[in-house]
Parts: C-alpha cells; sequence; structure tokens
C-alpha cells in the first residue's frame, strides 16, 4: 500500500517506522529538520526501536513538506498533528487536524483518513459532517514516549472508529505489522474510540494520583510509603505498575487528557474526574511545602523532563514544583543536558553537573539516577521503586 502520514512526532514517526517495512510510507511535516533527518535515516526523538528501524536498509520510508503530493493516490492518510489543550477555550485545539482533513477534501482527495491525534468526544463525526465526501475514522494510540515503535509492534489493543469495513482493513493494516501474535481488536463507533481514549489516559492519572496521595499521607503521618504501597498493590486486584510516587502526573498526554475529559463532562454529574485533575496541583503544592520546609538557600532542579530517558519538558510536574518554591523568593538553578539555552522561565541552566551538585543546598529530582550518588546527601526526590 501507499500510507501517508501527517505529522512526524512520537505518534506519528512510530507507525511510520511500523509501516515502512511492508508498504511504501510517506511522511508528511512542516519541520525541514525533522524532514532532512528522516530522509537521511537518523532519529530525532529518543526511541531505540525508531532509532534501529531507520538505520535498517530495506525499510521504504520518505518525508516532505507536500502534503498533497505525498496523500494522492494514498490508501490511508493518517493525521497525527498535535492537539494540544487550550486552557482558555477548556478544549483541545484541533485546529491542526481539521485544516488537514479539509484542504485536502478540497483539492479532491476524500481519504481515508485516520485520526490519531487525541481529540474531544464527538469530534470526529463533527469533522465527517463538515465534510462529507471524505471517509474518516478515529484510530486512538497507547503509546509510551520513548518506546512508542516497540508499542506499536506489541499493541495492547486496536482500536479503530467509524465506518465498519473502512475500520475493519485499517485495524488488519495495524494487526499485520505488529510482532505480537492475537491482538485484540475493537471495531466501534468513532465516539466510543475517542472515549476509549480519554478513559484510558485519565484512569492512569487517577492511579497515579491515588500512589501520590498516599505517598503525601505517609509524608505527613512518618510512615514507610514503599511498605504501604507493595503491602496495598500485592493484592492482585490492585496490582503492580503505576504506584511509583512522583512529584505528579505530566508530560503531553495525562495533563491535557484529563482536562479534556473533565470538559466533556459538562453536563454529566461527576466527582471523581474533577477530582483526578485537581489532585495533580495539590500533590505538586505537597513536594514543593516538603522542600520550602527545608530552608534552603538555593534549590537545584535535576532535570525537566517529564520521566527517565525522556527529552520531552512539557508539562513535566517538576516544573510546577520549581514554579512554587520560585514564588517564595528561593533561587532555583537547573541542570537540564538536554536543554541548551542558559535560562529557562528566569532560572539559570548550569551546564556542568560537579558545579551544580555544590552550589544546590538542596537538588529535588523527579525521577534519581546514578548520577546524583555523589549528592545523595542532598536529594529531595519521591522515586521508591526507581521506575516511571
Amino acid at each position: 500500500m501507499k500510507i501517508c502520514v501527517v505529522g512526524a512526532g512520537y505518534v506519528g514517526l512510530s507507525i511510520a517506522t511500523l509501516l515502512c517495512r511492508d508498504h511504501d510510507v510517506v511522511c508528511v511535516d512542516v519541520d525541514p529538520r525533522r524532514i532532512k533527518q528522516i530522509n537521511e535515516r537518523q532519529s530525532y526523538l529518543k526511541d531505540p526501536e525508531i532509532i534501529a528501524c531507520l538505520a535498517t536498509p530495506d525499510i521504504s520510508l520518505t518525508a516532505t513538506d507536500d502534503l498533497f503530493g505525498a496523500a494522492k493516490d494514498s490508501d490511508f492518510i493518517i493525521v497525527c498533528t498535535p492537539t494540544n489543550y487550550d486552557e482558555m477555550t477548556s478544549r483541545f485545539d484541533t485546529g491542526s487536524v481539521e485544516a488537514v482533513v479539509s484542504r485536502l477534501c478540497a483539492a479532491g482527495i476524500s481519504g481515508p483518513f485516520v485520526v490519531k491525534s487525541t481529540v474531544p468526544v464527538g469530534f470526529t463525526d463533527r469533522l465527517q459532517s463538515a465534510c462529507p465526501s471524505a471517509t474518516i475514522l478515529f484510530a486512538p494510540e497507547f503509546l509510551r514516549e520513548g518506546r512508542a515503535l516497540y508499542d506499536n509492534q506489541h499493541p495492547s489493543r486496536i482500536v479503530v472508529g467509524g465506518p465498519l469495513q473502512t475500520a475493519e482493513a485499517f485495524a488488519d493494516l495495524m494487526r499485520a505489522a505488529a510482532l505480537k501474535n492475537d491482538v485484540p481488536v475493537i471495531l466501534c463507533s468513532a465516539a466510543e474510540a475517542e472515549a476509549i481514549k480519554l478513559f484510558s489516559n485519565t484512569y492512569l492519572a487517577m492511579r497515579v494520583a491515588f500512589f501520590n496521595e498516599l505517598d503525601s499521607y505517609a509524608i505527613v503521618h512518618n510512615l514507610n510509603p514503599r511498605s504501604v504501597i507493595e503491602g496495598v498493590c500485592l493484592d492482585p486486584r490492585v496490582g503492580q505498575g503505576y504506584n511509583n510516587p512522583s512529584f505528579g502526573y505530566g508530560g503531553y498526554c495525562l495533563p491535557k487528557d484529563t482536562k479534556q475529559l473533565l470538559a466533556n463532562y459538562n453536563n454529566v454529574p461527576q466527582n471523581l474526574i474533577e477530582a483526578i485533575v485537581a489532585a495533580n496541583s495539590t500533590r505538586k503544592d505537597v513536594v514543593a511545602s516538603e522542600i520550602l520546609r527545608r530552608n534552603p538557600r538555593t534549590v537545584g532542579v535535576y532535570r525537566l523532563t517529564m520521566k527517565s530517558g525522556s527529552d520531552n519538558f512539557r508539562e513535566s510536574a517538576i516544573q510546577g514544583v520549581m514554579k512554587r518554591i520560585k514564588a517564595r523568593g528561593i533561587p532555583v538553578i537547573i541542570f537540564e543536558p538536554e536543554y541548551m539555552h542558559d535560562t529557562f522561565y528566569n532560572s539559570e541552566v548550569v551546564k556542568e553537573f560537579l558545579d551544580f551538585g555544590r552550589r544546590s543546598d538542596i537538588i529535588i529530582a523527579n525521577r534519581t539516577s546514578d548520577e546524583l550518588a555523589e549528592f545523595s546527601h542532598k536529594v529531595f526526590t519521591r522515586d521508591i521503586f526507581y521506575s516511571d
């Protein structure tokens, strides 16, 4: 098949590299740097499977900024453009998805389109009404940043919402490309697929928030949080995973998806979804208070990334803690080797780790590292199990 993938971020590039072994894939992006690197078989993303795939000679993958040329005569046009949450409107900004579909439809290209960008419940049906000549599916992704291609190769499930025959064909495409056998497939309406995505991520955020609040309780009452968490999670109905305390849930997906789901509840009674969103802010208050209680003169922030092995700063919880500390007038310095500038939100970025460690009275780390061993007496973290 000829496959067009619009948007070469984690989602788009992972799908492109998943499919390019067996199909002709063209990636469309607006960033010349990304286009150049893909065509030179280099990954700008920290993802070991994507890096390995791009180094494989027998793949059919090119990148371009020519949307119409790439989409013409494609068997599927997979849309993976960003949909950031807009705090002013309390909804996702879906403009990039709408622009891709409407521009191509106006040029006589009717798809089938597969939207993989996260959208509000009901968005795909509204887009279908606005572009009646198009065939539009919604197929959510369930990927971890840094292991996106691996998760596409070993999917927990494949969900496709939209017209049954086309949805089945796309599900077959994804299942054939997977390395895992017997992948469960759910074919449903587009709105149901949209709800699956938002409720899945909100459940994960709820679990993070639950164990963070358990940890907050343990801090106040001088309990060993590891003992309590292990005792709770040995119940098979609770289980392991997503139980390591942190400064809060962060990254590109969970903060915005929980807020969008809450916005979708505008006419539905609820208490829990609102509490999940509020809990993340409260957790940052608790962490900041614990740091301030130690009366540091200078606070060192170890890494701005939202988790280990990531180069993503978006919505990382440590930034929320940092802002609360700075609001109390405490100077903050930052060690972040992935950040090339000298300041970050008016805080100094220290390039040399030893200099950073010596100048910090306390070092806050959302996720710890062997690199911190020399200054372990200064480190404040809630990373109990040394995992994400």
